[in-house]
């Protein structure tokens, strides 16, 4: 199927707009004029039947048509009317009809009673011209001293002057629709000369220019929104692209440590006999690599499912208080082989999926027990308020510098790679924390300073959701 441009539209729109508002005009004038030549050509047959009543009424009838039969031929002034004069009947007395049109049966209007515009009838003859006729009586000075007039007339010439001008209506309307198409073709093409110029910019965007925007200098009002829509998505695109490349870039490398780790030592056992207690250390080693890269693993399928957020997830309102118990409990063991001291304060409600809450906390105290200096505390406070329910995480250790601090949440990013622990951590934990927050439609927040690092989480109250 040919699909047509949208200027070849907007052209044969407006040509077709053009024509119709031009022919109803012409129309409507068309009709007006047809009704005044019909009362103008009625009335002057009305006033040409007067004229011979007044004239049969004070001569000899007889006399007149053997003296002047020329006369009331004359009197029609056309050539395609019709006059007959008879006494009822008789044969005419006389008869004009140059077109030889049959002489219509019409009763004729009393001798004493006016003629109106109701008296004239209208038919049409065979080849579809109008004809007008009207009969009536008139009192003369010869027995029976009553005659009969019919007159008539075929418009001929009415009919050949409004088709004439009908036939100038639909020319002058095609040829305005013409020029309108014309012209709007025109002005359409100069007025989406900015669309072809953003569509150009927008084709030149590849991934290897992801930067350039589109200029939105000289463009018009209407396509600001428009120009500023694809900028944002550009930006987006650019900043997706960007973290997969930093991604791919980081699981490659995070990937290659363990597998290469796991290929070295087997390449090495395998190079000569050993012992059983050689290759169950082999074992146990290469089954913490595979421990590592399983839990990578399923981190990273967890965000490729929390980040499609389209799926429901199931709030509940929770204890605080069990919930801080449990996340202590838990975390007891490995803060005690670290000389690190657990205080957990917090009390009420917080409207939340428990499941996503816990793993959200055990992400936040990992990272906490990971990187917090021996001997000192790690403190989780709630807060709670009429929209919702904040929990803070903070620990003492090496400060995190300021431009570190808004992508500590980004995928596989560190803020310094020769920390204590960052070898053994997959870069994803906080990441997932960002995710879980967002599905909770709450926020999340880093603050580092003064060798205090807190981390803040805002769930929502369930009316604020």
């Amino acid at each position: 199927m040919k699909r047509h441009s949208l200027i070849s539209r907007l052209a044969l729109l407006f040509a077709l707009l053009s024509f119709t508002v031009l022919a109803t005009v012409g129309y409507a004038l068309y009709r007006g004029l047809e009704a005044q030549l019909i009362l103008r050509d009625d009335a002057a047959l009305i006033g040409r039947v007067d004229q011979i009543r007044i004239l049969l009424r004070d001569v000899d009838v007889l006399d007149l048509i053997h003296q002047k039969p020329q006369l009331f031929s004359n009197m029609l002034g056309n050539q395609e009317a019709l006059l007959v004069l008879k006494f009822p009947g008789q044969k005419p007395l006389i008869e004009v009809n140059p077109g030889r049109t049959a002489v219509p049966e019409m009763a004729p209007v009393a001798a004493n009673a006016p003629l109106s515009l109701a008296d004239v009838h209208h038919s049409l003859q065979k080849d579809g011209t109008p004809f007008i006729a009207i009969s009536a009586a008139a009192v003369t000075s010869d027995a029976p001293h009553e005659l009969q007039i019919i007159a008539g007339r075929l418009m001929t010439e009415r009919t050949s002057m409004l088709r004439a001008y009908r036939d100038r209506i639909l020319l002058v309307a095609s040829a305005a629709a013409l020029l309108t198409a014309l012209l709007a073709y025109w002005l359409t093409r100069h007025g989406l000369l900015p669309l072809r110029r953003l569509a150009t910019q927008t084709a030149s965007i590849d991934i290897r220019n992801l930067s350039i925007r589109i200029d939105n200098m000289h463009a018009p009002r209407e396509l600001l929104p428009l120009i500023g829509a694809f900028n944002g998505m550009l930006d987006r695109l650019e900043m997706s692209f960007t973290q997969l490349s930093q991604v791919s870039a980081d699981m490659a490398h995070d990937l290659r440590t363990p597998i290469g780790n796991m290929l070295g030592q087997t390449e090495v056992a395998l190079g000569q006999r050993r012992d059983i207690e050689y290759y169950e250390k082999l074992l146990g080693s290469n089954f913490e690599e595979l421990q590592r890269l399983s839990k990578m693993t399923d981190n990273m399928l967890f965000l490729a499912r929390a980040e499609h957020a389209d799926h429901a997830i199931e709030r509940k309102a929770l204890d605080v208080a069990d919930e801080l118990q449990r996340i202590g409990e838990y975390f007891e063991g490995p803060a005690e082989e670290r000389d690190i001291r657990l205080v957990l304060r917090g009390s009420g409600m917080v409207w939340a999926d428990p499941t996503l809450l816990r793993r959200a906390l055990a992400n936040l105290f990992a990272n906490a027990v990971r990187y917090a200096d021996p001997g000192t505390e790690i403190v989780l406070t709630t807060e709670q308020n009429a929209s919702g329910t904040t929990m803070i995480v903070e620990n003492t250790g090496h400060t995190i510098e300021a431009h570190h601090l808004g992508r500590l949440f980004d995928r596989f990013y560190r803020a310094d790679a020769s920390r204590r622990g960052s070898s053994d951590a997959s870069g994803l934990g906080l990441s997932i924390v960002r995710s879980i927050m967002s599905l909770h439609q709450g926020t999340w927040h880093a603050a580092s300073s003064n060798r205090t690092t807190r981390f803040t989480i805002f769930f929502p109250g369930k009316t604020g959701i």
